[in-house]
């Protein structure tokens, strides 16, 4: 078995080189199991604390852990994009901050709450994006699926678990900041209508 200060550096490795947050059972699995969960645990700890000071962070997620670089540096990062990142509509900010706030809710729910209609374009969209998934179906004619945020969802925006959920304008400024072609206005108009049910004026829709 290692040393710590080797399980330490091993589980830094492999979180830098995973394209995908570890949970801790995939960080035991460096080791053969042979180090228990709380020991990952104190040394994710410990590399947390050891990265405090850096432009990039080890944060703990819905799906694992994973380094990312700390939101105050994103708008440098972002001047080295060559790729234009994908832009979504109002109606699909809307339709994520419903489906986020109001889970598990069908495309009916969805519209009674917006109050024009919702494309299967537009949920595809989110769909894609890996932001939602179809969790089951009501039990009632014609069995509408019921759609949910996924873990990915939690990871993009910087969560744990759904109850970590802040009040949906701060939601807006870290889908701005973290998600590629999100806009916070959208969402932020989006807050009654996700919180409250309160439906907008009809708008165009489109993905």
């Amino acid at each position: 078995m290692p040393n710590p200060t080797e399980a330490k550096r091993a589980i830094e490795a492999a979180l830098l080189a995973a394209p995908e947050p570890l949970g801790v059972a995939d960080l035991r699995r460096l080791f053969d199991d042979e180090i228990g969960p709380d020991t990952i645990r104190r040394l994710l700890d410990e590399l947390r604390h050891d990265w405090s000071e850096r432009g990039v962070e080890l944060v703990n997620l819905a799906s694992g852990w994973r380094f990312q670089t700390k939101l105050e540096f994103l708008r440098y990062l972002k001047r080295l994009r060559v790729d234009k990142p994908p832009r979504y509509s109002r109606a699909v900010m809307e339709t994520l901050a419903i489906v986020a706030y109001r889970q598990p809710v069908t495309r009916g729910d969805i519209e009674d709450i917006r109050g024009v209609g919702v494309s299967a374009q537009l949920l595809q969209t989110l769909e894609n994006r890996g932001w939602i998934d179809v969790v089951g179906h009501r039990e009632v004619p014609g069995r509408p699926a019921l759609y949910a945020t996924t873990k990915k969802f939690l990871d993009d925006v910087g969560l744990r678990t759904l109850q970590e959920l802040p009040p949906l304008d701060e939601v807006a400024k870290t889908v701005a900041a973290e998600l590629p072609g999100a806009e916070s206005g959208p969402l932020i108009a989006a807050q009654e209508i996700a919180v409250s049910g309160a439906a907008p004026g009809a708008d165009a829709e489109s993905a």
